[in-house]
């Protein structure tokens, strides 16, 4: 059977919530931008760089961290490198050279950041990553910190794997060898290879016949994403499951799918409000509930915390699978 498209008016009504809600997200970061109220920062200047307020995943941490330094008394810069590593590289300079009480740094490239780390550990300035590690992916365990942060408030991207993996083995059939695709973040980003490293892991330890027919990177993107999956099933029309490395890949990868006509589960990774309103309306089938404004704040904590580098350097929070049956778990923050 051809999955029953979504209703027209619902599917209207799911883009006007999550444009809004986008709208939202991304404004609140633009009004972060220089200064958080209140606006003496009688309890300190923290500096957040993030990877670019046009990614609404990286527009509510930016948002939470903000907001966690209002609530301290503390102000904030956020400053917005725009996709440019070497823009980026800047940024950190800038904060370091207004002596700015604590750095977050959303790392566009995680063996540069390593440079940073140590400009600002000989600056005498605490800083923490957020929502990617330092180092190298390669080598590095997702939670090892690295040497001279204060801490890393991230997800662990391979947990965020398994639980994908694991909703894919719910919602795949007993019996038979699964035709899987995997929709790939862009290339360099750390969590392209750990969230496919725990998604294998977990669909084998399901015990799982299934086979990765193919694997394209849509580029965090709605359009990337649309784009690979009408590549792929072009070529592979059979597919009986698109893992979307990200949500708003898996939303565009549902519009080509249900072009094609196809049958196809798809699971998303990220929990943002568009793919629960999604999930709500039966046109996407599962994703992974992320929390970046939470990252945010934890990252700012950690700052304000005293910038001691000690106890638990990794900070986390639970990072649930979701489908429509419970889908109300998942609150959406960006």
């Amino acid at each position: 059977m051809r999955r029953r498209p979504v209703p027209l008016a619902l599917a209207a009504l799911v883009v006007l919530v999550a444009a809004a809600s986008l709208v939202g997200v991304r404004q609140a970061a633009r009004n972060a931008y220089g200064s958080a109220a209140p606006a003496t920062g009688e309890d300190g200047r923290y500096g957040l760089s993030t990877v670019g307020l046009s990614y609404p995943f990286a527009a509510a941490i930016a948002k939470g961290f903000s907001d966690a330094a209002a609530r301290a008394g503390a102000s904030t810069i956020i400053l917005d490198a725009q996709g440019s590593v070497q823009k980026q590289a800047n940024d950190i300079d800038d904060l370091l050279a207004q002596r700015v009480d604590g750095v977050a740094v959303m790392p566009l490239d995680s063996i540069v950041a390593q440079g940073w780390v140590k400009r600002a550990g000989a600056a005498g300035i605490p800083m923490a990553a957020v929502a990617a590690l330092v180092g190298d992916p390669a080598t590095r365990a997702v939670d090892d910190v690295y040497p001279g942060l204060v801490a890393l408030a991230s997800q662990d991207e391979v947990a965020a794997g398994r639980r994908a993996g694991e909703l894919a083995a719910s919602l795949l059939p007993a019996g038979g060898s699964a035709r899987i695709a995997i929709v790939e973040g862009a290339a360099g980003f750390p969590e392209v290879e750990q969230r496919a490293r725990g998604f294998r892991a977990a669909l084998d330890e399901a015990g799982l016949e299934y086979r990765i027919v193919a694997s394209q990177p849509g580029n965090w993107t709605s359009e990337g994403g649309e784009a690979a999956c009408q590549n792929i099933l072009a070529a592979q029309p059979g597919i009986d499951l698109f893992f979307n490395e990200a949500d708003d890949m898996v939303i565009g990868c549902a519009r080509a799918v249900r072009a094609a006509g196809s049958d196809a589960k798809l699971i998303g990774v990220g929990g943002s409000k568009l793919a629960v309103a999604s999930i709500k309306a039966g046109a996407v089938d599962g994703t992974v509930c992320f929390k970046p404004e939470a990252l945010g704040a934890l990252a700012f904590d950690s700052l304000h915390g005293g910038g001691e580098a000690g106890g638990d350097r990794f900070r986390t929070y639970p990072i649930p699978a979701v489908t429509q049956a419970n889908v109300d778990d998942c609150v959406g923050q960006w």
